[in-house]
This record gives structure tokens, C-alpha cells and sequence, in this order.
């Protein structure tokens, strides 16, 4: 009996001793996934672009209404693909994740560009925070997307 009683605490023990995350990696792991979204998206893959977003992602733009779902921001992705001109990159900035390792997020500088409708190249430049969440198979997804312009006089 003393046996038993020995097992199941180390038994115990061990279940509820779950590892530390390692922050660091998963934060780096969200940084070479943000820049491989960034060229994905500088080339005009849709399918490879939409792959980053978790099915149920919120994107939110300054000036636009919320797009809830993955089928909102397809429409928006290939709508702004067919844009004359349109380019869109960023770049990550700092990377901050969860105790659990299962959330996080990032800090990213972004460039649009485009032609106007009289052919005029239009460049924005955007402050943006992606909230990811890690999936079942443990693959990271973007869960929240927002992004707002700069302000034009930078100080």
C-alpha cells in the first residue's frame, strides 16, 4: 500500500509539473513567421497570404469596417491583389508571448502602396499589432490584425 501511495504522488508530481514555456523561442518563432507572412503577401499569393489567419480572425483598419472571418478578409486580399500597383510589406518589431505559450503578439511597421484612380503611386505607412494564437497541432495563427496609418508628421 505504501507503494501505491509512493507512485501516485510522484505520479502526480510529475503531471502537474508541466514544462516552462521557452518565450524566447516561441517569439522568435512568431518573428520569422510574421516576415514570411510579409513576402507571401508582397507576392500576391492569396492562398499563401490567407494561410496566416486563424479561420475565425478579426482584422481591423483605420477607416474600414472590421472584417470577422477568414471569407471577409479573402474578399479584401484579392480585391486589394487586383489594385494596380498594390504592394504591401512589414516588418516586426518586438514580440511578446504568453506565460502559457499559447497567445502573443506583435508590434509591426508596415508599407502600403498603390496607384490612385489617376495613376499617382500612393505610399502609407502603418503601425500595425498581430495577436496570435497557437492552434491544437501547434502551429501559431493570426487571430487579430490591426493597423492604423502614422501620423504624417513624424516628430
Amino acid at each position: 500500500m505504501k507503494r501505491i501511495a509512493t507512485i501516485l504522488i510522484v505520479l502526480s508530481t510529475v503531471a502537474c509539473n508541466k514544462p516552462g514555456v521557452d518565450k524566447e523561442a516561441e517569439g522568435e518563432k512568431l518573428m520569422q513567421l510574421s516576415r514570411e507572412w510579409s513576402k507571401a503577401a508582397s507576392s500576391g499569393d492569396v492562398e499563401k497570404t490567407l494561410s496566416y489567419w486563424g479561420e475565425d480572425a478579426v482584422m481591423i483598419s483605420a477607416g474600414e469596417p472590421i472584417l470577422d472571418g477568414r471569407p471577409a478578409i479573402r474578399k479584401m486580399v484579392e480585391e486589394s491583389f487586383k489594385m494596380p500597383g498594390f504592394r504591401i510589406s512589414w516588418e516586426p518589431q518586438s514580440v511578446e508571448v504568453s506565460e502559457g505559450g499559447d497567445m502573443g503578439y506583435i508590434i509591426e511597421n508596415s508599407q502600403v502602396s498603390y496607384r490612385d484612380s489617376s495613376g499617382i503611386p500612393v505610399v502609407l505607412h502603418n503601425k500595425a499589432v498581430s495577436i496570435w494564437r497557437k492552434q491544437e497541432d501547434g502551429a501559431w495563427k493570426n487571430v487579430v490584425d490591426i493597423s492604423t496609418p502614422e501620423p504624417s508628421d513624424k516628430h
